[in-house]
């Protein structure tokens, strides 16, 4: 009886140490690295240098407490702007409408784009003097619209949130349409019966019942927030300026200069960060699932 206990466990001894090996260790070594002034003249030699890499990040005149406060707002709005019209969608496409399996299709087909395609083709519909946004304006008599879309301070983060919201709603509906079909339908008649409008159901059955799938997008949002580099460095790198500078733009700006100490330094508060925020949005949505 013991060995049948036993040996399914057995399975878990290679997954364990591959993501020991390959997740825990260079972890674990990133942050020993963030303590030393690892760079590309050392040539082998690193010295320990203690807080001194954070003490420069959170003190020096070079705008990394300005990518850190980037990122958290990349973090709270990206998810806003995905969560809110995604949840709607869902609810939408959820009920007998006509051809909803193709429109679920097409609004999920932009999340399996590669960031990097996304970023060009953007880069390119967002170009002043010749992208298809201000020269469809122009053909429209709408010239007063046209922007500097990505060189204006007042508009290029407007654009950033534009594509990923294209991106991401149909991630993030499909993950809420998978909640919603686990919902049974008895629930909402039994709440029709008792004279419960549209916004009495939304508030007190489907809400609730999709606390799993809300907290499911809340910390893929937030993991995909906080180390967020692909669509910023490709329609932006950064700029204009350091306007639109996150943490992991200024991490790699350092690595690729040869900074590797204090690139690994910002990598680790990014992981901190990263982990308190997680750790406190899945306790608070487990316990109001609990609740519930």
């Amino acid at each position: 009886m013991n060995k049948k206990r036993i040996y399914p466990s057995w399975f878990l001894i290679i997954p364990i140490a591959l993501y020991a090996i390959f997740f825990l260790l260079p972890s674990a070594l990133g942050v020993g690295y963030s303590f030393t002034d690892w760079n590309a003249r050392s040539l082998g030699e690193v010295n320990f240098i203690g807080f001194e890499n954070y003490k420069e990040i959170f003190t020096s005149d070079k705008d990394y407490l300005t990518g850190i406060g980037h990122t958290l707002m990349f973090t709270v709005v990206s998810n806003i702007i995905k969560l809110i019209p995604a949840l709607l969608l869902a609810i939408l496409l959820n009920e007998g409408m006509k051809a909803k399996g193709l429109y679920r299709t097409l609004l999920y087909l932009p999340s399996i784009l590669p960031f990097v395609i996304i970023g060009l083709i953007f880069k390119s519909i967002f170009n002043y003097k010749t992208g298809l946004l201000n020269v469809t304006l122009e053909a429209l008599h709408l010239g007063f619209l046209k922007q500097k879309w990505l060189s204006d301070l007042d508009v290029v983060w407007k654009s950033i949130f534009g594509v990923d919201a294209w991106r991401g709603i149909g991630y993030v509906m499909t993950i809420f349409i998978a909640g919603l079909s686990a919902i049974p339908k008895s629930y909402y008649e039994a709440a029709q019966i008792d004279g419960a409008n549209f916004w009495q159901r939304l508030r007190h059955v489907t809400l609730p019942m999709l606390s799993g799938s809300i907290m499911i997008n809340l910390v893929f949002g937030i993991t995909y927030g906080l180390k967020v580099f692909d669509i910023v460095y490709v329609l932006t790198n950064g700029g204009p300026g350091h306007a639109t500078e996150v943490l992991s733009t200024y991490s790699y700006q350092l690595y690729s200069t040869g900074q590797y100490g204090m690139s690994t330094a910002l990598n680790t508060i990014l992981l901190v960060i990263t982990a308190i925020i997680g750790v406190f949005v899945v306790r608070q949505m487990s316990k109001q699932e609990v609740q519930q």
